[in-house]
């Protein structure tokens, strides 16, 4: 049923349900597909594509406030209300949560609002003719370090000259909580800014931006680590635009500490793209689906569908290149996945495979130059795209050394100038000829906190996690 059908006080009940009790009911009902199922209490949004063909839509549980959309994976359309009052200018608000859009559109504004279908996720590229005719874009996303990481993502796609942006402060929440705080819409969505130039600003320019960042200072840290609460402490957590550097003895076991490292910020949403120079993709997927069951997967096989339905759920996409490649193609599959997937996390493993170098062999200085092109080239991507990448690299063959160090990295020094951070998997044969692991944090540009993680490996589980069962 439409919501539009529906009598007042079923209406009023909804909104209550939603803890959107002031909203003007009129303003709901120009809402073209908003339909209600009170048999199973629900409330429903069409997505359109092109304005005119229902592709998917999203739901409400009005007894749990859970949202869902369908299809789940690949919705190409958009919710599209009109403004209040004929708009000119063709402007529109875009958001990213049904919620936000109901509150959006119970007020009197001169925007169209709009919803996108996979929320922060991510943005497809078979959205953007929907968005083309508009001529200015505001982005609200919420005040949260993702939020933010998003809305200037999306931004790139959308053609920055035209997107405004509302910043995340402590007075600017998303749509919903503003109205829940009962703040000033209105006044909220006025001091959307444009995106400040890439070359030449003033601290006048960036002073709301600086504002927003001490005021979510423990959400500016990054994305935490759940299964490395010790990486946390030290590092902060996991920042987009910066570059890590990972390096380890031959088979200290990098490529499965990286795998479980990347599935982490996967399951909490991070769009992550993996380049597999050294080994194959089907075996780096099966490492990851073991550490993402927490068993081995071949003796209950049983459960493979059902894990592996969850699995392709998350965000994680692969490169299908293995051996030696050219720079320039590599790069651009990478830029390529960031436009259209929205990665925020790109992982090589690992340099040295992907350039065809054995470090068996001296390189001479054109490797170390070719070495130094690929690292400066990654750097300049993480920083222009705002995507963090991570570097698996083999360290130099040193004699009589049992630590490594932030020099034994292969290569000339540009690795770790360029870094971030630089993380080292350590081993130490104590006397009882046990080999324990830990993780040196040598670098950390972001706060300067050095450490030491322990990393205790569950052959069971293909595990550093430091989660207790």
């Amino acid at each position: 049923m439409h919501f539009k059908s529906l009598k007042t006080d079923s209406k009023r009940s909804i909104l209550k349900s939603l803890n959107m009790e002031g909203l003007q009911l009129k303003n709901l009902d120009r809402i073209p597909g908003l339909y209600v199922n009170l048999e199973i209490n629900c409330l429903y949004l069409t997505m359109l594509l092109d304005n005119k063909t229902v592709v998917g839509y999203q739901e409400i549980k009005l007894d749990s406030l859970d949202q869902s959309i369908n299809p789940s994976d690949c919705c190409y359309g958009i919710a599209c209300v009109p403004p209040f009052i004929s708009n000119p200018s063709q402007s529109a608000i875009i958001v990213d949560d049904f919620k936000h859009l109901l509150v959006l559109t119970g007020r009197h504004l001169f925007h169209h609002i709009i919803c996108l279908p996979h929320g922060l996720r991510k943005l497809p590229q078979e959205l953007l003719p929907s968005l083309e005719h508009f001529k200015k874009l505001i982005l609200w996303f919420g005040n949260d370090q993702i939020a933010w990481n998003s809305a200037r993502t999306f931004a790139k796609k959308l053609i920055e000259n035209r997107c405004y942006f509302i910043r995340p402060t402590d007075d600017q929440p998303s749509p919903y909580l503003a109205n829940k705080l009962g703040l000033n819409i209105e006044q909220i969505i006025k001091t959307a800014d444009q995106m400040v130039h890439p070359s030449i600003i003033q601290f006048s320019t960036i002073r709301k931006e600086v504002l927003a960042e001490l005021q979510n200072h423990d959400k500016t840290l990054g994305i935490k680590w759940t299964k490395f609460p010790v990486l946390n402490k030290i590092i902060g957590g996991h920042r987009r635009g910066e570059l890590t550097i990972i390096t380890g003895p031959t088979g200290s076991g990098k490529t499965t500490f990286m795998s479980e490292y990347s599935l982490d910020l996967a399951e909490q949403g991070l769009p992550t793209l993996w380049g597999s120079f050294e080994i194959r993709n089907q075996r780096l997927a099966k490492i990851m689906l073991q550490q993402f069951a927490k068993e081995p997967v071949h003796l209950n096989l049983d459960l493979f569908d059902n894990l592996a339905n969850k699995f392709e759920k998350l965000p994680i996409y692969f490169l299908t290149f293995h051996g030696p490649q050219p720079l320039n193609m590599v790069m651009d599959a990478v830029v390529n996945a960031v436009y259209v997937h929205d990665i925020g996390h790109v992982v090589i493993d690992n340099v040295q495979f992907m350039m065809g170098i054995s470090t068996k062999y001296d390189m001479g200085s054109e490797r170390f130059w070719q070495q130094d092109s690929i690292i400066a080239e990654f750097r300049r991507f993480a920083t222009y795209s705002n995507c963090h990448v991570t570097l698996v690299m083999h360290p130099r063959k040193e004699k009589d050394v049992e630590q490594l160090s932030i020099n034994s990295i292969f290569g000339t020094a540009k690795a770790t100038q360029e870094a971030d951070n630089v993380l080292i998997i350590q081993h130490k044969v104590m006397e009882s000829l046990q080999i324990k692991k830990y993780l040196q944090i040598s670098k950390n540009r972001y706060n300067g906190n050095l450490g030491l993680m322990p990393l205790e490996f569950n052959k069971h589980r293909l595990s550093f996690s430091q989660e207790k069962d």
